[in-house]
């Protein structure tokens, strides 16, 4: 089975609509393992709070733990097959995989952290800025407005957001609605292309 039953995607975290015994769950997951999906979505109304109540612990976040829930829930969907009542309950199977989950995407989420903090702290004194120095040094206004018409428009607005308005890396982000990494490779190929244009020198 490659995809999950439709219909499941909101409700993490509501209350359960049925107790939910252990050998009723096995039962559930066997049919569900058969592409019965009405078993299926039982299963989840079964468990679905236990696991939200699991992950949002872990995690602190709402949003991210009803993520992380859709995900085991499509997980136990395509995987059922491999259940092993002899190894343990449904419901303890379905935790440990909400578990490994949450605990990949906390440290997924710390790590593009500090790769930013990372990228935010390489770029304080970059060239980039060195680039802005020598144009605004070699070259009066004009010249560099001018130059700034010689950009694509993506990265004109990029680069006059930091230049003109004062605006961090994660400001422009923000404002363009954008990919961190996007906004700083928008800035950083304008400001090349910027001194291109205008033959600044290295």
């Amino acid at each position: 089975m490659s995809e999950g039953p439709t219909g499941r995607g909101r409700g993490a975290g509501t209350q359960s609509r049925s107790s939910g015994g252990t050998d009723d769950l096995a039962e559930l997951l066997r049919r569900s393992a058969a592409g019965d999906e009405t078993a299926f979505a039982q299963l989840y109304d079964a468990t679905c709070t236990k696991l939200f109540g699991l992950v949002v612990r872990l995690t602190r976040s709402p949003e991210l733990a009803a993520e992380v829930v859709q995900e085991v829930y499509l997980m136990a969907w395509q995987q059922a097959e491999r259940f092993d009542p002899r190894r343990g309950t449904v419901l303890a199977w379905l935790c440990t995989m909400a578990h490994r989950r949450a605990v990949d995407r906390i440290r997924q989420s710390q790590r593009e952290r500090v790769r930013d903090e990372q990228y935010e702290l390489r770029q304080a004194g970059s060239p980039s800025d060195e680039t802005w120095g020598e144009v605004e040094q070699s070259l009066d206004t004009e010249e560099v407005r001018s130059g700034l018409g010689s950009l694509s428009e993506l990265q004109r607005e990029a680069v006059c957001l930091v230049y003109y308005r004062g605006y961090s890396h994660r400001q422009v982000a923000e404002h363009l609605a954008v990919p961190l990494g996007t906004a700083k490779a928008r800035i950083r190929d304008g400001l090349n292309n910027l001194r291109s244009a205008l033959g600044v020198q290295r």
